[in-house]
C-alpha cells in the first residue's frame, strides 16, 4: 500500500511540475510571438497627454502603446519609469522619445526588450554626455532664454511663452491646455550623465522640426547624423505629435514594420 502510495505521490508531483513548466513556457512563447509594442517617453514642460493624438493613430493600427508618465527629476527617475513601462511590453518595443525625452531614451534604449529608438525633437546625447554638455555645442534655440525656475530649482515655461516658443503651431486654445498641463522638469536633470548610449547599438529613426525653436533644427540635423539615424523632415514646431501627428506616427509605424 505504502508502494502504490509513493508512486502516486510521484506521478502527482511529476504532473505538476509538467503543469508548472508548461505555464511558464507559454508566456516566454507569447512574448516571442507578439507584436512590437510602443512606448512614448514625453519631454521637460509636457506630460503623456502631449501624445494623444498619435497614441490613438497607432491604437487604430493594431499597436500597443504605452505612454510614460516621467518624474522628471533626474534622468535616473525617468529612465526607471521608461524601463517598467518597457518591461511590462509582452514582447519587442519601439521606444519614442521627445524632447528631453531623448536623453532618456538613449539610456533606457539598453533593455534586450528595445529594438529601435525613435528620436522626435530630441536631445541625442552620447555615453559620458549630458544634455547640458552636448546642448553647449550645438546652435541655441530662441525659447530656452524664456525657461523660468522656481524656488526649488523646477523649470517651466510661462503660458505666453508656450504658445510662442514650444507649440506656436497649434490653436491658441490648444496652446494654453498644454501650458497647464506641462511637467517642470528638475533643473539639475540637465547634467545627469549617460552612462550608455543606446543608439550605437539600436537603430534609430529622427524626426526633425523644421520651425523648431526650442531645439535648433540644425542642432536637430547635427545629432541626427551623429547618430545614424533615418530622418524626417517636418515644417512643425517642436512639437510635431500635436501639430502633424499623422506624419509623426507613420514614422514610429516604419520603425514598428521593421522589428524582425
Amino acid at each position: 500500500m505504502k508502494r502504490h502510495s509513493t508512486l502516486a505521490t510521484m506521478l502527482l508531483s511529476a504532473g505538476l511540475l509538467g503543469a508548472a513548466v508548461s505555464a511558464h513556457a507559454a508566456p516566454a512563447a507569447a512574448a516571442r510571438d507578439a507584436a512590437p509594442s510602443v512606448v512614448i517617453v514625453h519631454g521637460a514642460f509636457a506630460d503623456g497627454s502631449d501624445w494623444a493624438k498619435v497614441v490613438g493613430i497607432l491604437q487604430d493600427k493594431g499597436v500597443h502603446v504605452t505612454a510614460v508618465q516621467n518624474p522628471l527629476d533626474s534622468l535616473s527617475g525617468d529612465v526607471a519609469a521608461a524601463t517598467r513601462a518597457i518591461d511590462n511590453q509582452p514582447g519587442k518595443v519601439v521606444l519614442v522619445g521627445h524632447s528631453w525625452g531623448g536623453a532618456v531614451i538613449t539610456e533606457a534604449g539598453k533593455d534586450d526588450k528595445v529594438a529601435s529608438l525613435v528620436y522626435v525633437s530630441a536631445f541625442a546625447p552620447d555615453a559620458g554626455q549630458s544634455v547640458e554638455t552636448l546642448s553647449k555645442d550645438l546652435p541655441k534655440a530662441p525659447g530656452i532664454d524664456h525657461i523660468v525656475a522656481d524656488a526649488s530649482g523646477w523649470l517651466s515655461l510661462p503660458p505666453a511663452d508656450v504658445a510662442k516658443y514650444f507649440a506656436q503651431d497649434v490653436p491658441a486654445k490648444q496652446a494654453r491646455v498644454m501650458a497647464a498641463t506641462q511637467g517642470p522638469i528638475k533643473g539639475s536633470a540637465f547634467g545627469d550623465k549617460i552612462t550608455v548610449a543606446s543608439w550605437h547599438q539600436k537603430p534609430s529613426w529622427f524626426v526633425i522640426s523644421q520651425n523648431d525653436r526650442m531645439i535648433n533644427p540644425e542642432a536637430q540635423r547635427i545629432m541626427a547624423r551623429t547618430i545614424g539615424a533615418k530622418v524626417t523632415e517636418l515644417p512643425t514646431s517642436h512639437v510635431p505629435q500635436q501639430s502633424r501627428p499623422a506624419d509623426v506616427a507613420k514614422v514610429i509605424l516604419d520603425a514598428v514594420a521593421s522589428v524582425k
